[in-house]
């Protein structure tokens, strides 16, 4: 009789051992958004986990905002990278401000308490808007600031896609923080157009992103944001917590890469897939060589 209760309680134990081990040998599904940097954090994500022995699957380019949060929530995938004030903003509908620690702060605890979800340490990527112009065209109006910029835009053609025209971060925030309102405002229907329309000169002023090649390569001036009208957009993986509690080396690992993405490596990075026609898990993988990863 105590033999039978000891070989059932192995059984048990066995059982319950190979659930555990199951549900560790799952593979960690990795998505993404639909544009060139988050394919390459992704990849990068995907390649470092690997390195350190987790099996990986993964699911790019999956979408907007809504949709990669709809995989994330839903299970379809367990991470992403995500940036603070889109997570805050969108998704947690909450105050943007020009405090990093409190967008993010702010974020994380939505995320924990309300989807299963948790945020983990953030890059050093801040992906936020930059006011951008020809130099020569800024050394016309001797403009430097963005308050400089208010009195001249009178004068002056802006250009955009997307909802930058409808954002309280965007055109109506530049308004009201700087008195910024120009004379003409075209809306492009496709992504990157801005870069092209401004070297060309069909306009004066746009908006990019901190993180985009475009900037530098063509030696584009950068307004100051001297009154924060920007919030901060730090990238940051964005995971679900039962996938860490089966695999909490997703955490060690996932931080340990962040203070080594910055701004001007991912700009590097999107150049080489944008400009150089590389390949994202190419880019990934010398990333993770160089940073001996």
């Amino acid at each position: 009789m105590i033999f039978k209760t000891l070989k059932a309680a192995s059984l048990g134990m066995a059982l319950a051992l190979g659930t555990v081990f199951s549900a560790q040998a799952e593979p960690v599904k990795i998505g993404s958004k639909n544009f060139t940097e988050q394919f390459i954090v992704a990849e990068i994500y995907a390649q470092a986990l690997e390195k350190a022995g987790i099996e990986v699957e993964k699911r790019l380019n999956l979408g907007a905002t809504q949709i990669a949060h709809t995989a994330l929530t839903s299970g379809e995938i367990d991470l992403y990278p995500e940036y603070t004030g889109t997570a805050l903003a969108a998704v947690a509908k909450g105050e943007l401000t020009s405090n990093a620690d409190q967008i993010y702060s702010d974020a994380k605890k939505h995320y924990e308490e309300k989807l299963d979800l948790t945020l983990l340490k953030p890059t050093a990527i801040n992906n936020g808007y930059a006011i951008i112009m020809l130099p020569e065209k800024a050394e016309e109006y001797k403009l430097k600031t963005l308050s400089d910029l208010g009195p001249a835009s009178k004068d002056l053609t802006f250009g955009a896609e997307g909802t930058f025209g409808e954002r309280k971060d965007g055109l109506p925030g530049l308004e009201q923080v700087y008195g910024i309102k120009f004379k003409e405002f075209v809306k492009f229907a496709k992504l990157g157009i801005r870069y092209s329309a401004l070297t060309s000169k069909q306009i004066d002023v746009s908006f990019g992103f901190s993180t985009d090649w475009q900037i530098e390569d063509s030696k584009l001036a950068v307004l100051e944001d001297d009154k924060n009208l920007f919030p901060p957009y730090y990238l940051v993986p964005v995971v679900r917590q039962d996938a860490l509690k089966a695999n909490p080396k997703i955490a060690e690992v996932l931080d340990r890469l962040a203070p080594l993405l910055t701004n001007e490596k991912m700009r590097a990075m999107n150049a080489a897939v944008e400009r150089d026609r590389k390949e994202p898990a190419e880019v990934a993988a010398e990333f993770l060589t160089a940073e001996g990863i």
